[in-house]
């Protein structure tokens, strides 16, 4: 997949124009997913290239709500479905251009044949464009329009804010639904105290970025990836009210019960299937490490391994 962070026009390999996918896509949910998969699919039946439009915004920047994916696992994902093509500038580069100024630089640089957005797509300066005025504008350009309806959830259309809201709530099932996949974190394994070595249950310890949704604090039980390999495991999201005097640091630490080695400085991948139980202070330290053995049973009897 080639990554482009600027407007600028394609090279499309000989491919007969494009179909382009339009859309923030902030966790690529199964309504980005439909959007993206149209485009792929239109341009597959006519030997196009399948383009993603998006905007990167800054970190500090809350006007899309807290990250639910990192850029590289974005990527990823944004390539298995078949994308070829990711044009992703700064919002800054965008957000003064006139609807029209934004439609005819999408067809002129991407060869457009036909464009896929959502119901509620906005663009343009002041977010003054809709999919009706996307239509008028591509109209005497022969451009197709094609507006994918907004997904649905529980009778409720699905959105990024309902996602935070869910892994806010600890409502992993319904996230993972609106998702399409499992809720997953891939960060750096970081040095921590050695406390669970010394009780022999032994954590990888990873730390949410800046200006990432984190869901509710508790115990949860995971899976994580190493080397291509799933292991059931357990995850502890919050403060470590037991053994942290610090209240205000937030960790994640996850044991997997059937791995030996060293992960320092790797990034593995974990996913979260279900919420236990709320964070709480324990007495002793050996209540704490019955505790972290229990949350791992139950991950090996919920992945069928106990």
């Amino acid at each position: 997949m080639q990554i482009y962070s600027q407007l600028s026009p394609l090279e499309l390999g000989g491919k007969q124009g494009a179909a382009v996918a339009m859309g923030y896509f902030d966790g690529i949910h199964i309504g980005h997913r439909a959007v993206i998969g149209g485009a792929v699919e239109w341009a597959r039946t006519h030997g196009a290239a399948p383009v993603v439009f998006t905007f990167h915004l800054p970190v500090e920047n809350r006007m899309k709500g807290k990250r639910l994916i990192s850029t590289a696992d974005k990527h990823r994902l944004m390539e298995n479905l078949g994308v070829e093509h990711y044009l992703v500038p700064d919002f800054e580069l965008i957000k003064g251009l006139s609807a029209e100024a934004f439609v005819r630089g999408i067809v002129e640089d991407c060869q457009a044949r036909a464009l896929f957005c959502g119901e509620n797509f906005t663009f343009g300066a002041r977010a003054a464009g809709t999919p009706e005025l996307l239509r008028q504008l591509c109209a005497p350009m022969g451009v197709e329009v094609v507006v994918l309806p907004m997904a649905q959830f529980e009778e409720k259309t699905v959105s990024s804010t309902r996602i935070r809201s869910a892994l806010e709530g600890g409502d992993i099932p319904a996230a993972n639904a609106m998702l399409g996949m499992p809720y997953a974190i891939r960060f750096p394994v970081l040095h921590g105290k050695g406390l669970g070595h010394t009780l022999g249950v032994p954590t990888i310890n990873q730390v949410y970025p800046q200006g990432f949704q984190l869901p509710r604090f508790g115990i949860y039980i995971t899976r994580t990836c190493i080397d291509g390999v799933w292991y059931p495991s357990a995850t502890g999201l919050g403060t470590r009210p037991t053994v942290n005097e610090d209240q205000t640091k937030v960790t994640c630490e996850t044991f997997i019960p059937d791995f030996a080695g060293d992960l320092y400085g790797k990034e593995p991948v974990v996913e979260f299937h279900a919420y236990l139980s709320p964070s709480k202070k324990f007495d002793t330290l050996d209540q704490l490490r019955d505790c972290i053995w229990n949350a791992a049973r139950r991950a090996r009897e919920y992945f069928g391994q106990a």
